[in-house]
């Protein structure tokens, strides 16, 4: 008796989850080779990479996009879909006959009619059970309670609703029944699975459904309604009852005469005359078996048609593709929003427990429908594979470029040399190329094996955990039982229904009938590992992308060989040829992997002796035609069998009559009926070609089959050492890492190693020393001096003989001699260093484990640390804190000794006191405000007691000495009644800024300075013009750079002109000199001098400029070629002469003082330097100056400008008592008012009529007569003049024919009335040093 279904999932027991290390990783293959005996026993397992191995998601995210396939949860479930399907075709059999089904309550839970039926039958049928009185025991094998009189209710019930369709298929007479429904009945809606495979549903269509089956809401069609519109697809939520179509009564009363009853052959009663919507058949409502009360409201059909369309068969089950696109964002939303609003919760907090018990309630119920989408089989050829792959769209960072050639990247795995896929020419899709799978909760994988029974490869790339079943290889066939006996409907419809992946069953269903079943959860970043003929199936517990591709190890060729003669008894297609494969391999035999060669060899051997036996056999037949093809070049479907559709490549059989149809050799006789001669063999490879392959891969697989007999032969009979390593070379080089290779590598490892001791023991050259301290490294694995005794007598375990063996005896000699020595250099409480030493590089040779090193190393290092300690206390001006605190952390690591502590107290003391100091000495520097220098001197005098090096102490004696320097130089610099120059007082100032001492003359200096600056400030002030770019040395002193701005244009005539003061010093041609000569001037009488020799360069190079800008106003031919003013262009227009320097500008390329008084000077930009205040502004500035009592570079130019200045004004006024000023002053007036009426007419006119020559002869009249008066008064004038300053006056070096010329523009005519030349000169010279000192 079958148990009741379990309310609740069990889940499986866990398969294995491994976790590799980055070595074992390294090697997929030899990795799943590893693990490989324990997971093949559950059939799946986990991997769970090392966690630094996260590979990039390198999917065109933009481009892929995809159809799902739309899952209807119960129509999966095998149980569930047979139970679907038997109660479709009960809801067909009596829609037939124009009733709806409505299934019936019990208890309050819906009748399981195909439980029911089942039963019924079981116990003998429905007249066996009445009779026998069953009905209590069906319904207590339903599960219902007894003594509740439940039988009834079930009787009824199948009388009703199964008993006629049963008739039905019996062929029996129906008695009389009809299908009554009572209220409470729920109407059934068919699933109509057959039609709905070439049905795509709208667009509107929910894409996730949940709805009560058996709900009390259902859509009613309206009356009326056109039965021919009526859509085969039954929606979810509600089924149609179909009314008559208007205008087509069922009882015929127009023409009834045309209508005959087939049972009766009369056409009486014509309102009781049934009309068959299939064939149009007429019968009596009472003729009929059984007969109807009244006419049917739906459609009906007479028997005939009734048996035709209950009769079809059964149409296979796919699964349908949805009707929309999704992008993976899109998808995603939607399976997001699905599982929330299911759970009714947030779909990260969804237990994954939960998740699997209603999925399997789900499948396995019919009254509730869940419609899910998945997208599965997507190519990764199309969009992209989650894995970087070389000249992808996806750009890889440098850090991530080992996932490129990585073997766990799915799309290397398939191609490795370890997988024989590698040796399969087609990309094959899904096998070769991995697949992409994008899910959403409950979205599921049927159970199926893998094509040729393969492995298969699952990473879940990210999102929610991917939920697996599996079944171990060795229950393949069992489980694959126990589902045909439980759905054995489906199988007989489909035998290749497992081949399909469109159905699963509960696991726990497959576990109660014996079949083992493991699961687990698949996380983001792992792996799921499928081994050959391995059942598997599962569900997505929500939105995740997976990929997955299928490998092939040498261990699944035998399997993958079972699995092509299984296909040739299912008629199934072959994915690739498994005898191609063997034969590219067989190709490749030189350079094969030698276990591969072996496996090889048994394929090939069975390949070419079946061959053989076939091609015998096709002889025997009859069968005399042959001919060599090429399978590779024919097309995939000419390839295959007609018969068995397996791929033929080594042979085939075809015949004339149809050409384009071939059989392979097991079934010759099933190609057509011609006679055997007329066949043809067609064959890839002659026997003997495939022989020559077999022993090339033979004599690879035989060769390492004789290594192994010589490394055995070996190993049993001691062989000498070389031959040892001559085998491992010939493996090394030949064959593949093996279990006996690695044995042999250890047995010549060891004896190497037991050699090389042997020698090292000897002459004591171990590679790793311990030379700092002496003797050897005390990580190193040495022998005893028991051990040392032994090891001899060990050497004849060993294959082979070590020649050292007798020398060691007197390294034992040696050994023991040194143990005496260590034994009475430590009895000693002060050894020396050098005697330690000796005994350690005396243990340099004795490569054995002396327990006295350790305590010789210890008091070596105590010996060493004591006298660094003297060493560096016989110098304390070496030893700073760092060198103490070095020799304490040394200390501290030494063993306890008495003379250690003594010295770490002596030194620890020391360091306390130095730190202190140190400490205190900072502080004192860097106290605000400074300490004073009694202070500092006091604290220095403690310092110098302590023996050490103390930089901050000594910081702190620089300091004090540089105060005292300091202090020295500041008394000295106003020693005598000094006056102090700037720049030694600033300079001294800027010093004691970097002197952390209290200085008491620095708040005096600095005072000085602040004056000085205020006072600069003012002078400033009252001598600059508005943003002048002169400073205010450039105004005061003589310029050094008159018309240097102009100079640079020059013609070259101004060039050519000759040059005044030659004899002028080269050293003071610049501000820079100045500056520099006047702050290193000792006095005040030095600076004037040196500033007198500026004046005197400036008078030079003034009146030589004067005499060049003058000479370009002589008359020209072409005045346009002259170049004048700052923009260097010809005259032009209104002009501007400077007063001081001749220089012409055009009006509008300098600006003009608008309040210029009529007949005032004007000075050009370069002229005018200063604001020229009056010298009652500028004496107060200087006797401000000399009480500050403070020497500056502006100050001695102050001064010597106003003693110029007095100077002139007593020149002035001698001018004025003798009376030439004032006739100098009507003559001046009297040539303005001229030159303001008639110098623009006279200019033109003697522009025009170059009169020229006229001009120089009445000027040279003028100058003979005033020539001797000039002469007289000029010598006048040198006499006036003061003779210490006569060098500097330009007035004796002034041309007569400059100032007797009009000083207007381009007029060269003697100016005014004639007036004693030399009272002119003499005035003239006057006004010209007057600009000079005031511009």
């Amino acid at each position: 008796e079958e148990a009741p279904p379990l309310n609740e999932f069990i889940p499986p027991p866990e398969c294995p989850v491994f976790e590799p290390s980055w070595e074992e990783f390294a090697d997929p293959f030899a990795y799943i080779n590893k693990i490989r005996p324990i997971a093949e026993k559950t059939g799946i397992c986990k991997i769970r990479p090392p966690p630094d191995w996260q590979p990039p998601f390198a999917c065109d995210v933009d481009r892929l996009k995809f159809t799902p396939r739309i899952q209807r949860l119960n129509e999966l479930e095998a149980q569930t879909r047979v139970k679907l399907n038997f109660l479709d075709q009960i809801a067909k059999f009596w829609e037939l006959q124009g009733c709806t089904l409505k299934i019936p309550h019990v208890e309050r839970k819906i009748l399981d009619l195909y439980q029911l039926n089942k039963l019924v039958n079981e116990e003998g049928g429905f007249e066996a059970v009445c009779r026998e009185r069953r009905w209590t025991r069906i319904s207590v094998k339903m599960g219902f309670a007894p003594g509740k009189a439940i039988g009834s209710h079930l009787r009824a019930h199948y009388e009703r609703i199964l008993y006629p369709y049963k008739l039905f298929q019996t062929g029996d007479n129906l008695p009389r029944a009809t299908l009554t429904n009572d209220t409470k009945d729920k109407e059934y809606t068919p699933h109509d699975l057959p039609q709905r495979q070439s049905v795509q549903p709208q667009e509107t269509c929910s894409i996730a459904r949940r709805a009560k089956r058996m709900g009390s809401e259902r859509i009613k069609s309206e009356p009326g309604e056109d039965c021919e519109n009526r859509p085969n697809l039954r929606r979810r939520m509600g089924t149609y009852s179909v009314k008559p179509e208007p205008g087509k009564n069922k009882a015929k009363k127009r023409g009834v005469d045309q209508y005959m009853c087939l049972v009766c052959g009369s056409g009486t009663a014509e309102d009781r005359l049934l009309l068959c919507d299939g064939c149009d058949d007429s019968y009596h409502i009472f003729c009929l078996i059984p007969p109807l009360h009244d006419v049917p409201k739906g459609d009906w059909r007479c028997p005939k048609c009734l048996a035709q369309e209950c009769g079809k068969p059964a149409v296979a089950f796919g699964f349908e593709q949805a009707s929309r696109s999704y992008t993976l964002q899109s998808f995603g939303d939607m399976a997001d929003s699905f599982k929330s609003d299911y759970f009714n919760m947030p779909v990260h907090m969804v237990p994954t427990e939960l998740v699997e018990k209603e999925f399997w309630r789900l499948v396995s119920t019919i009254e509730e429908d869940v419609t899910v989408e998945y997208g599965a089989d997507i190519a990764s050829k199309e969009f992209g594979s989650g894995f970087p792959v070389r000249n992808g769209h996806f750009e890889v960072s440098p850090e991530d470029k080992h996932y490129l050639s990585s073997g766990w990247n799915l799309n290397n795995m398939p191609v490795l040399d370890a997988s024989v896929l590698t040796h399969v020419t087609a990309d094959i899709c899904g096998m070769k190329l991995p697949w992409l799978y994008v899910g959403m909760c409950f979205s599921s994988f049927c159970w199926h094996i893998e094509d040729h029974w393969s492995y298969s490869i699952n990473y879940l790339h990210w999102g929610e955990p991917k939920t697996w079943y599996g079944a171990p290889g060795y229950a393949a066939e069992h489980l694959e039982s126990v589902m045909k006996n439980l759905a054995p409907e489906l199988f007989e419809s489909q035998p290749d229904l497992l081949h399909q992946l469109v159905t699963i069953m509960n696991p726990n269903t497959l576990m109660n009938n014996g079949v083992p079943i493991y699961r687990t959860n698949q996380c983001a970043g792992e792996f799921v590992i499928t081994f050959p003929r391995a059942y598997h199936s599962g569900f997505n517990q929500g939105f995740n992308f997976a990929e997955a591709v299928n490998f092939c190890t040498m261990d699944w060729m035998p399997i993958g060989r079972k699995c092509v003669a299984h296909y040739r008894e299912l008629s199934r297609y072959c994915v690739f040829s498994h005898d191609e494969m063997v034969c590219n391999m067989a190709c490749k035999a030189e350079t094969m992997d030698v276990d591969l060669a072996a496996a090889v060899q048994k394929e090939m051997t069975i390949m070419v002796y079946e061959e053989e036996k076939l091609r015998e056999r096709i002889k025997k037949m009859g069968v005399v035609q042959s001919r060599q093809v090429d399978y590779e070049v024919l097309p995939d479907e000419e390839q295959q069998c007609c018969k068995c559709r397996t791929t033929c490549y080594l042979s085939g059989i075809t015949c004339a009559c149809s050409p384009d149809k071939m059989v392979c050799l097991y079934h010759a006789q099933d190609l057509c009926s011609c006679p055997r001669s007329n066949l043809t063999l067609r064959y890839k490879f002659t026997l003997d070609e495939l022989y020559s392959m077999m022993t090339s891969v033979t004599q690879r697989a035989e060769s390492y089959k004789d290594w192994v007999c010589n490394v055995q032969e070996i190993l049993e009979n001691k062989g000498h050492k070389r031959e040892l390593h001559s085998l491992v070379e010939q493996a090394e080089t030949k064959f593949p890492p093996t279990s006996l290779l690695d044995q042999l590598r250890v047995v010549t490892t060891e004896a190497d190693k037991v050699a090389v001791m042997a020698q090292q023991l000897l002459n004591g050259k171990r590679q790793t020393r311990y030379r700092s301290g002496g003797g050897k490294s005390q990580n190193q694995n040495e022998l005893t001096v028991e051990e040392l005794r032994s090891f001899v007598r060990q050497f004849d375990n060993l294959p082979c003989n070590i020649r050292q063996a007798p020398l060691l005896k007197d390294l034992l000699t040696r050994v023991d001699d040194f143990q005496q020595r260590s034994e009475r250099v430590l009895s000693d409480d002060s050894p020396s260093p050098l005697e330690l030493q000796d005994l350690l590089d005396v243990s340099l040779g004795l490569d054995v484990e002396l327990p006295q090193l350790p305590l010789l190393r210890e008091r070596l290092e105590q010996a060493r640390w004591l006298e660094a300690v003297q060493q560096a206390s016989s110098r304390p001006e070496s030893l700073c804190l760092d060198t103490m605190r070095r020799l304490i952390d040394q200390g501290v690591g030494l063993a306890p000794h008495s003379s250690v502590e003594r010295a770490m107290a002596r030194l620890q003391e020391l360091l306390t006191v130095s730190e202190q100091w140190e400490e205190r000495a900072l502080s004192l520097m860097e106290a605000r405000p400074y300490h004073s220098m009694d202070t500092l001197d006091a604290a220095l005098q403690e310092v110098e007691n302590i023996p050490a090096y103390l930089p901050n102490c000594l910081q702190l004696k620089d300091v004090i000495t540089k105060a005292k320097k300091w202090l020295h130089e500041a008394e000295a610099l106003q020693l005598g009644g000094r006056i102090p120059v700037l720049d030694s007082l600033s300079e001294l100032v800027l010093r004691a800024e970097g002197i952390p001492a209290r200085l008491d003359p620095l708040s005096r200096l600095e005072a000085l300075v602040s004056d000085i600056q205020t006072w600069k400030e003012s002078a400033a002030k009252t001598f600059l013009l508005k943003n002048s770019p002169f400073s205010l040395l450039e105004v005061l002193c003589p310029r050094c750079d008159v018309g240097t701005g102009q100079q640079k244009s020059r013609s070259k005539k101004a060039k050519e002109a000759p040059q005044i003061g030659k004899k002028s010093s080269t050293k003071l041609e610049s501000l820079c000199d100045v500056e520099r000569a006047l702050s290193e001037s000792k006095d005040s009488a030095s600076a004037m001098a040196t500033l007198a020799e500026v004046r005197q360069r400036e008078m030079e190079i003034l009146l030589s400029l004067r005499a060049s800008n003058e000479s370009k106003l002589l008359p020209a031919e072409n005045c346009c070629a002259l170049s004048i003013c700052v923009c260097q262009k010809a005259p032009s227009g209104s002009m501007l002469q400077c007063e001081l320097c001749r220089e012409v500008f055009h009006c509008g390329c300098v600006t003009t003082t608008t309040e210029l008084e009529y007949g005032q000077a004007w000075l050009c930009p370069l002229c005018q330097r200063s604001r020229k205040p009056p010298l009652d502004k500028v004496l107060p500035l200087l006797a401000s100056l000399q009480r500050i009592r403070v020497r500056l570079p502006e100050g001695d130019a102050l001064r010597f400008l106003i003693e110029r200045t007095v100077r002139w004004q007593h020149r002035v006024q001698q001018a004025s008592t003798e009376g030439v000023l004032e006739e100098v002053t009507k003559m001046v007036n009297s040539s303005l008012k001229n030159e303001a009426g008639n110098a623009q007419s006279k200019r033109t006119k003697r522009r025009k009529e170059s009169s020229d020559s006229q001009h120089s002869e009445k000027a040279k009249k003028c100058r003979k007569k005033k020539s001797k008066k000039s002469k007289e008064r000029s010598e006048e004038t040198k006499r006036t003049c003061s003779p210490t300053h006569t060098v500097s006056d330009p007035a004796p070096s002034d041309s007569e024919e400059d100032y007797s010329l009009c000083a207007a523009p381009w007029c060269r005519e003697p100016e005014g009335d004639e007036v004693s030349l030399t009272s002119v000169d003499y005035i003239q010279g006057l006004y010209r040093r007057t600009r000079v000192l005031t511009g």
